[in-house]
Formats: C-alpha cells, structure tokens, sequence
C-alpha cells in the first residue's frame, strides 16, 4: 500500500480501470477489506443518455473513472471527466449556459480565510464557477465554528483549508484544489497569488485584509469579500483600477506593514470604519462592544454566511464572464427585504372580470349614416385596431385608413388595407339592409390617407347582402380551442362561395397531415415573433388586462380563453428580458407550441387570397374575409384569425426589415406555408383563418373605440 500512503490528506486519487498502472492499485484496494467500493456507474450513464440535447457519442462512451478517497477509505466509481461535468452541471442550464459554464470552467479562484470561505468555496465549486481553487487557512476546526462552517464533529482538529476542500473533493473528484494550510503570509504570496484570475478574502485579521489587497492589486487581480451582517459585499477592481486605494480607501493609506505595528486597540478605528456601525444591525454591533466580556468574540450566523456565499457566486460568476460589476459596496439585506412584505399581484376578482355588451358596444347611433358607420366599425382587424376612421356626410359613409395605428406585421399598410376593405363590406351590408345601397369606390390616395373607400347612398338594395345584417353584428372572434371535427363538405362550399362572391378565393385545408405541416410553420414563426423585440413589443402592446386603458381597442386577455395556468404563463412571456435570454440561446421552440396546438385542433383552416398586391387588392380581399366569415358564423362554424409574421409580406426583402436576425428563415416559412397551402404564385395571401365546429360561445367581444359622429 506503500503507493496509496503518499497520498494527500485532502486529495483524490482518480485512477482509469483501463491504465495498467491504475488497474493494478484497484485491484490492491479491492484486495483491501478496509476499503469499500461503491459503484453506480451504469444508473450515472443512463441519466446521462437521458439529457436534452443527447450528449455525443464520444462524450456517453468516455470511460469512467474510480476516486479513492483516502479518508473515508472509500472508492467511488465515477463518469469520465466531461461525462461527469455535463451531468453534474446540467441543471444549472440556462441560468448558465454551456457556453458560459466552459468560460467559467477555466477560472483560478484563491479563497483566504476557510470559515465563512468555507461555505463560498463549497458554492463556487457545486455551481462550477471555476476548474482550480486555492484554499489558505492556517486555523484547525473548532467545535464553537459549526455554528456556521458545514463541517462535522469528525473534523475538528483538522485544519480548516483541508476540511474544505475534502467536502469539495467529495462534490467533484475533477476538481483541481490546492491548499495552504500555512494561511496567507508574506512567503507564500507569490506561490497563492500566481495564475489567479479572482480572490476571495474571508480573513478575520485587518492586516491580512490588506496584506491579500495588496498582492491582488500589484498583479491586477479583482477581490470579493462579504461580511456576514445585513450582507455586506465589498468589490475591488484591482484589475480595472490598477491604482485603486485598498479597502476603499478605507484605512487612510494604512498599509499591511503598518497595520502590524499597531496594537488592538488602534486597530479598531479602521475596523469600524470599513464595517460602518451605522448601517450594521443593531445586534451585532451592540455585541462588538460586549468582546471580551460577555460574549468570546463576534457573532455569526450560517444564515447570513450562505446569503454571502450566494452573492459572492454571482459577482464571480459576472467577472469570469466580463458582465458589469463595480467597485464599491453593497447591502444584501434579507431582513430589510423580510420587513417590508406585500402582498402579491392577483387576478381580479369575479366581479371585477364580468362584462356587458354595454362594455363592448358603443351606444346605437340613431341616424342611417350613423348605423352604418357603426356597422362599418364592426370590421375584424389585426390585433383590434381598428385602423380607420369612419366619416359620415349626409350622402356618403368614407373609410379613411389611418397610417398611424399601422404596426410591423401590417407590412405597407396591406393588413390595414384588409381591415379596410371588410369595413367597407359591412358598410355595404348595412346600406342594404336600410335600402340605401350605392355605389363603392375604393382609391389608393396619398401619404395621409394610403387608402380611401366610400360608400355613396342610394336608394337601392340587395337581398344577398341585406340578408347579412343580422350576422354581420353578429360576427365575432371565437379563440376556444375546440375539437376537430370534420366540417360537411357542403358547408366549405358555402364558405368558398361567400369568398368568391366578393372576388377573393378561399383555399381549405382538411387533411391532419397538412394541417401538421402548416402547425410546424405557424409555430416556427411564432418563435419569430417573440424573438423580435419589436414585434414581441407590438403583440403585448395589442393585449388588455382587466382594467387596462384604452379598453376600446386592442385584445381582451379573456378571449384567448387561456385556462389559469396558460394565463398565468403569459406574464413570462410579456417579458422583453426573457426572450432576449432565449433569443441569445437560439431556444425558445416552446414559444409556438399554442399556435401548432390550436392549428391541429382546427377543423379546418381557411386561406383568403386574391390576385394582385397593391392596396385596392388587398381591400378587395378585405371584402372576402368578412363575407365568408359572415357565412361561417350563420353555419355554426366558429373563426379565430391568425396571422403568421410572413403573411402579408411579398419577398425576403420585406421580412428582413421586419425581423433582421430572421428575415431569411421568415422568408423559407413564407415559401413553405405557399407551398403546403397550394397557393398560386400570382395571389397575395389576406388572412388564415381558423375554423372549429361546434365550438362554445367566446368568453367577451372586442371591443370599439367611437370612429365616428352621427349626424342624426
């Protein structure tokens, strides 16, 4: 055993069953009835076949490892090193991320002062914020320092640089830790300090404060440091503030040597200085002035000990990445924070949730150009908003497009253009239904108004479109999801000849099999979307809570008909942060899961088309969306509208303004859904259109801001 009896008191001997040499002292500490082996290799390889993304072939095929530790007369079957680290780490993903944990990784961080260091080592090395430690102390384990140092009756009398990094070998046999069991001196500081890149000072002397300040700062190094009251955190950026004073400047150019030349007494001076009593807690400093006397020396608590070791984690963890972090001080204060309880944000109450029609409908005009200016006003539009201003003269109804209330999606107006147009339809509907049906002209203006439609009044009629009226009040946006059942062939042909009635076409899809193709693009654009900040910030900016202001346009939260946990799921997703994390990642596939959901659930998915591109086309197209959504309602057919980010978008040039980061995989979606949809090269697309039958009534209605003045 003469090879095993060299071994460190803290260290681990990793030895690979497939090396000779280490092959042969196994089977000496197999031989040895002493020493126990525990080996759960195979349960450690099937959890690691088991992580998303699977790991490589190489990385599940690495052969293991055995650590003999020495201490506990103990030999551990281990993965592979980057078996072992992938595994160990995983779920530290995406609060960290691969990347950010190989970067880490590499760090050399020298701990001084292992009882409250203790703890902040033990943190650094589970979280795997660094691939080397250097552990100082020159103190043993005392019995009075469980208190707050995880250590065991079994330690004491053991150095505490060495207990430390036993419980770290135990972690993470890979783990490179050193230790100086001498603490940190004037001899040992070129061998400590050499290949740092962070330090951590946890001493209890002021001089050896400054004595670690000082190296760190002739070599360029940044210092950490806690104190376990009110969690005070100090940070020297030694290594972007070369000429920086120690300690803050604390000590009034006190250096280390002259710290040592000053007795007790003289010292307390810079102590208080640095701890500031006036912002520390009432107890401990009331116990500093009973040092001595009634009490052995100052308290701590592994509360506040812990709370250290988790803010020193994260100021590493922003240096090893380069992420702002200052000098300076800061007060982490669980108490204060314990102290100023509130009450969480909840939903509103029942009462509060109801709604009326008198919520949803302005008061009914009284004048025939004001009913139809209602009517009008009815129209579906992108995100609700409704972007027209309805005029009434005494002879005419105009529907002016408002360029103001345009969003990304609404590509050269095209989308508002659509709105336009289905505006017009009920304009023409109602027109008929009080016999005042006239001609419609439809003109591209100017800057002001892209788009201009008017009805004038005549004294005419249609029975096609006055048998609308009703319905056309009626229409409304149904969001359930439903089930799939299949739609009578019939009642498509219905809805297709309502779409060519006002010289649109109306392509449906049917089949479970497209509609799964059509639900993997729709969810891949989706990811877009929210990906986006600026259409992110577009589609929450279109939402409204209970109680948000303006309630007369935009989506009402209850007519996406969520249940509570999908609702309460919308309050990550409204995030901006949240989705620059994912955006970084190049994840976020979750981000479509409702929109291919809500599609494969569809009965059918209608397609509105049309010829031609220009604004006056894509009215017209309007037109075809109302009329065959009129239709789909009078047939029990409930419509959700979906507008995927590609939609009116003619080339990749248009996608890449919108999206820059995913213009070109917008533009491969726009061609895809084309072509699974078999849309004619010549047709621009106006709307998709989700259809369920049966289907319950939706939760509340749109609402409408007042676009007009009745003139009755």
């Amino acid at each position: 055993m003469t090879a095993l009896e060299d071994e460190k008191r803290y260290g681990v001997r990793l030895l690979d069953p497939s090396d000779p040499g280490d092959h042969g002292v196994l089977e000496e500490l197999r031989a040895d009835p002493r020493i126990e082996f525990v080996d759960r290799l195979d349960e450690q390889r099937e959890t690691l076949r088991q992580l998303r993304p699977v790991p490589s072939a190489d990385v599940v095929d690495e052969g293991p490892r055995f650590a003999y530790y020495p201490w506990r007369r103990m030999v551990v079957g281990v993965l592979g090193p980057r078996a072992f680290r992938m595994l160990r780490l995983d779920r530290n993903r995406n609060v960290i991320t691969v990347e950010e944990q190989e970067r880490l990784g590499a760090l050399t961080i020298g701990v001084v002062g292992l009882s409250v260091g203790h703890v902040i080592a033990h943190t650094l090395a589970t979280e795997g914020l660094c691939g080397r430690l250097r552990l100082a102390d020159f103190d043993e384990l005392e019995l009075s320092n469980l208190n707050r140092v995880p250590a065991t009756v079994l330690d004491l009398g053991l150095n505490k640089a060495v207990v430390a990094a036993r419980r770290i070998a135990e972690i993470d046999p890979y783990l490179d830790v050193e230790v100086f069991t001498g603490g940190l001196t004037v001899d040992c500081l070129e061998e400590f300090f050499d290949g740092l890149d962070v330090v951590v000072e946890e001493c209890d002397s002021l001089e050896a404060k400054a004595l670690a300040r000082e190296a760190a700062r002739d070599r360029g190094l940044p210092v950490v440091m806690v104190t376990s009251d009110r969690g005070l955190v100090d940070v020297e950026r030694y290594d972007l503030e070369p000429g920086r004073p120690i300690l803050h400047g604390l000590l009034d150019g006190m250096d280390s040597a002259g710290l040592a030349q000053l007795t007790s007494h003289e010292r307390i001076r810079y102590t208080v200085r640095h701890a500031d009593p006036t912002q520390s807690s009432a107890r401990l400093t009331a116990s500093l002035l009973e040092v001595g006397r009634t009490v052995s020396t100052w308290p701590q608590l592994v509360g506040e000990v812990t709370l250290g070791a988790a803010v020193i984690a994260e100021a590493v963890r922003r240096i090893g990445l380069g992420e702002p972090l200052a000098s300076g001080q800061a007060r982490v204060d669980v108490a204060a924070a314990l102290g100023d309880l509130r009450e969480p944000r909840t939903a509103p109450a029942e009462s509060q949730r109801a709604t009326t029609e008198s919520d949803v409908v302005a008061s009914e005009p009284t004048s025939i150009t004001g009913k139809i200016a209602a009517a009008a006003n009815r129209a579906p539009s992108g995100g609700n908003a409704q972007p027209w201003q309805v005029e009434t003269r005494s002879d005419s109804v105009a529907i002016r497009l408002v360029p103001e209330r345009t969003s990304l999606m609404d590509v050269k107006f095209r989308g508002s253009a659509v709105a336009v147009g289905a505006a017009l339809f009920n304009a023409r509907v109602a027109a008929a239904a009080h016999q005042v049906l006239g001609p419609i002209e439809v003109t591209q203006a100017d800057a002001a108004t892209p788009l201009l439609a008017t009805l004038r009044l005549g004294s005419g009629t249609d029975s096609r479109l006055a048998e609308l009226h009703e319905p056309m009040l009626q229409r409304e946006t149904n969001r359930h999801r439903g089930e799939p059942h299949p739609i009578p062939e019939s009642t498509l042909e219905a809805l297709r000849a309502a779409a060519e009635s006002e010289g649109g076409r109306l392509t449906l899809l049917t089949e479970p099999t497209v509609l799964d193709d059509v639900a993997k693009i729709f969810a891949a654009g989706d990811r877009i979307r929210y990906l986006t900040p600026d259409l992110h910030r577009e589609m929450f900016a279109e939402l409204r809570w209970p109680g948000d202001e303006p309630a007369d346009t935009g989506i009402d939260v209850r007519s996406l008909e969520l249940d509570p946990s999908d609702q309460a799921v919308l309050d990550l997703l409204r995030r901006p942060d949240v989705m620059a994390e994912l955006a970084r990642w190049d994840a976020g596939s979750a981000l479509g899961e409702d929109a291919a959901a809500r599609i494969r659930s569809s009965s059918a998915l209608g397609i509105v088309s049309m010829r031609g591109d220009q604004l006056t086309d894509f009215a017209r197209a309007g037109a075809a969306v109302e009329a065959a959504w009129i239709a789909a309602g009078r047939l029990e057919v409930a419509v959700q509208p979906l507008s995927p980010v590609f939609l009116h978008a003619l080339d990749a040039a248009e996608l890449a303004d919108m999206s820059p980061p995913y213009g070109a995989e917008l533009e491969r979606l726009r061609v895809d859904f084309r072509r699974v949809a078999g849309i004619p090269a010549d047709e621009s697309l106006a709307l998709v259109m989700r259809m369920t039958s049966p289907a319950p009534p939706p939760s509340v209605r749109s609402r409408r801001r007042s676009a007009f003045a009745d003139d009755g």
